[in-house]
C-alpha cells in the first residue's frame, strides 16, 4: 500500500522546492497553485523561455527547448489539477509558446537543443543537439503538453506558433510508417495525437496507426540508454479515460499499475531506471519520478488523495 507520509517525508527531505510545491498542489491544500507557479518562475529567463537545471540533466541557465517541456508538463498538471488554476497556466504556456515561436525552424518545428546546452553536469544527448536540426522528438513531446494546457484554458488555441507546431508534427506523422528516434518519439507521438482528437479530425485515424506500434508488453525499448531501460505503459499513457488508453493493452496497464504501487522504496520515494549526468540530478529526478509516481496512482484511483 501507497503510504503518502512517507513520500511527503522523502520530498521534503530530498526534492527540490518546485516538487514539494507540487506535492501540496495534488493534495489539494492551500494556495498550492500559487506555489507553484512561484517556484517555477524561479527556472524562467527573462527571455521567456525556462533553464536553470530545470531539465535536470541540462544544468545550463540558457533557455532550451528541454526546459520548455518540462515547465509545460507541470503547467499541464496545474490546469489539469485545480481548474481555478488553468487561466494562469495558459497564461503562462502562451508566452513561453511565443518563445518558443523564435527559436523555431522552419513549419514551427523546434530542434532538440540550441547552441550553450553544453557545460558542467549536462548530459551529452542535450550537449550534442544540433540546433539547425527539426526534432520530431522534442517537438511532439512540448507540443503535447501545450495541448493539454489548451485543452483547459481555451485561450491558448489560437497561438500562431503552437498552430504551426502542431500542424508540423500532424504532416511528419502522416508521411511516415513508424517515427524514426526510437520508443520516445513515439511516446510523445502518441501523446500529443490524444491531446487533439477534439480539434484535429484526422488525429484519431493516426492515434489508432501509432498506437498499433506499441508491442504487446505496452513497453518501449530505449534506443541509446541503459540495458533494458525502457518507457512504461502508464508512462505511455497516464490517463485513464482517454482515447490512447482505449488503445492500449489493457492487461499490462494493470501490470504496470500494480508494480508503481509496490515501488515506493524504504525512504518513501521512488527510483528511475536511466543515469543521470550529475548527482543533483540523480536525486532530482528521484523528485521528479515520486510526484509522478503519487499523480498517476491517483488518476488511476489507485490511492486517495484528501
Amino acid at each position: 500500500m501507497t503510504d503518502l507520509a512517507t513520500a511527503e517525508t522523502f520530498l521534503v527531505t530530498h526534492a527540490r522546492l518546485l516538487e514539494r510545491r507540487r506535492l501540496e498542489l495534488l493534495l489539494g491544500r492551500a494556495d498550492a497553485a500559487e506555489g507553484v507557479i512561484a517556484a517555477l518562475a524561479g527556472y524562467r529567463n527573462p527571455d521567456g523561455g525556462y533553464g536553470w537545471g530545470l531539465e535536470p540533466d541540462l544544468r545550463a541557465a540558457g533557455s532550451q527547448p528541454a526546459g520548455a517541456f518540462q515547465a509545460l508538463t507541470v503547467l499541464a498538471e496545474l490546469a489539469e489539477l485545480d481548474s481555478a488554476a488553468a487561466p494562469a497556466a495558459g497564461e503562462l504556456a502562451g508566452a513561453l509558446c511565443d518563445w518558443l515561436g523564435t527559436i523555431a525552424l522552419d513549419g514551427g518545428a523546434l530542434p532538440f537543443a540550441l547552441a550553450g546546452a553544453e557545460g558542467p553536469g549536462t548530459a551529452p544527448w542535450w550537449a550534442g543537439g544540433d540546433p539547425t536540426e527539426p526534432s520530431l522528438h522534442i517537438t511532439a513531446g512540448i507540443v503535447a503538453y501545450a495541448q493539454r494546457v489548451r485543452a483547459h484554458a481555451p485561450a491558448l488555441a489560437g497561438h500562431s506558433w503552437l498552430t504551426r507546431a502542431t500542424d508540423w508534427c500532424l504532416e511528419q506523422v502522416a508521411a511516415g510508417e513508424r517515427p524514426a528516434g526510437g520508443g520516445y518519439t513515439l511516446a510523445f507521438v502518441l501523446g500529443l495525437l490524444d491531446a487533439v482528437v477534439d480539434v484535429r479530425p484526422s488525429a484519431t485515424a493516426e492515434l489508432e496507426r501509432m498506437a498499433a506500434f506499441v508491442p504487446p508488453s505496452g513497453a518501449l525499448p530505449v534506443s541509446g540508454g541503459v540495458d533494458d531501460e525502457q518507457l512504461r505503459p502508464l508512462r505511455i499513457s497516464p490517463e485513464p479515460g482517454r482515447p490512447l488508453r482505449a488503445l492500449m493493452p489493457a492487461d499490462a496497464i494493470a501490470r504496470d499499475l500494480a508494480a508503481l504501487a509496490q515501488e515506493q522504496q524504504e525512504d518513501g520515494g521512488w527510483t528511475v531506471d536511466f543515469p543521470s549526468s550529475s548527482p543533483a540530478g540523480a536525486i532530482e529526478w528521484r523528485g521528479i519520478a515520486t510526484i509522478e509516481a503519487l499523480t498517476l496512482l491517483r488518476a488511476n484511483r489507485s490511492i486517495e488523495v484528501p
